[in-house]
């Protein structure tokens, strides 16, 4: 499977010619526009970060070779209280699972994460403020149990939220050697990819 990490928490997952985006952005500190074409577009909740379907040019409709589950969860650690709801989700090609979890802002609960289930790998919120913080993320990394894991939802000056910490708090909980910064947005995960894996923001 290829992902392509957008900016903020917007990924791009492709399989077989297959293109879904995952939490459309718009009006994001730095970031340009969001312009990416999909058949389909997935989003964790309602915010203006996280749901801008507009942004994304749909395609023609074909059938997905993607399966996809869901876990509820909720954006704040009050039960939603403060910001609602939030929805995990796991998408399954090509022999491999990725789960994206949108804004998350607690720790999973047990039977979250037997929904979420065996995962290749985990897309999680790292900068805290609206979601879980770093020592937070990498709690619900060790919960989860994915060999690869990729951090999203911090700010990179001059992108990203202003108030939301940056990568470098969640990259030392980690051993020096498990974490790859990566050259440009775009990687693979297989069934041997693992680490800590850091995209570069490429605007188009």
């Amino acid at each position: 499977m290829k992902l392509t990490w957008l900016g903020h928490s917007c990924f791009l997952l492709e399989q077989d010619g297959y293109r879904l985006v995952t939490d459309p952005y718009t009006g994001v500190e730095g970031y340009p526009p969001l312009a990416v074409s999909a058949h389909a577009v997935y989003c964790s909740h309602h915010h203006f970060d996280h749901d801008a379907v507009d942004a994304v040019t749909p395609l023609p409709p074909v059938k997905s070779p993607f399966a996809v589950r869901e876990a509820e969860t909720c954006h704040d650690d009050r039960g939603g209280a403060l910001r609602g709801g939030n929805t995990v989700r796991v998408f399954t090609a090509g022999g491999v699972s990725v789960a994206h979890l949108g804004d998350l802002g607690h720790q999973l609960t047990a039977a979250q994460l037997d929904a979420i289930g065996s995962v290749d790998a985990v897309l999680l919120p790292v900068g805290g403020v609206y979601t879980v913080d770093a020592e937070g993320a990498k709690a619900v990394c060790d919960a989860i149990g994915a060999r690869c894991v990729i951090p999203m939802h911090y700010h990179h000056a001059p992108y990203g939220l202003s108030n939301v910490a940056g990568v470098e708090d969640f990259l030392r909980l980690w051993p020096g050697e498990t974490v790859h910064r990566l050259s440009g947005p775009s990687f693979e995960v297989t069934a041997d990819t693992a680490g800590v894996l850091v995209p570069a923001f490429r605007p188009e």
